[in-house]
């Protein structure tokens, strides 16, 4: 049985894939900074996705589409906003998550 880290790496790169599938260019994973962690950058179009990938096991507490709390979206927003400036990026950004479990993946665009 794998554990909960390697679940949510096989999530990110089963992600990863289904966003390409659709059209979206990877740019890079897991970037972490101290205050936070976006786990994939993509591009749609001129468009820089930020995506955080939610994996749940068999749907409990609503699945992987609540797992997303306040508190972790404000995280990312923060990590997004440094990688911008890092990275001077000036195009529209939008966040997504990539809801996913064992029925399926759910991507929910401009999630917050």
């Amino acid at each position: 049985m794998a554990n909960t880290n390697d679940q949510g790496q096989i999530a990110e790169y089963n992600a990863r894939q289904y966003l390409e599938q659709r059209g979206l260019t990877f740019v890079e994973q897991n970037v972490r900074y101290r205050f936070g962690e976006i786990d994939l950058v993509m591009k749609d179009g001129s468009d820089w996705v930020f995506v955080e990938v939610k994996y749940r096991s068999p749907s409990r507490y609503g699945g992987a589409v609540n797992a997303l709390s306040a508190a972790q979206s404000q995280r990312i927003r923060k990590a997004a906003s440094h990688y911008i400036q890092l990275n001077r990026i000036d195009a529209v950004c939008r966040f997504d998550v990539i809801a996913a479990d064992p029925q399926g993946v759910q991507w929910i665009r401009d999630a917050f």
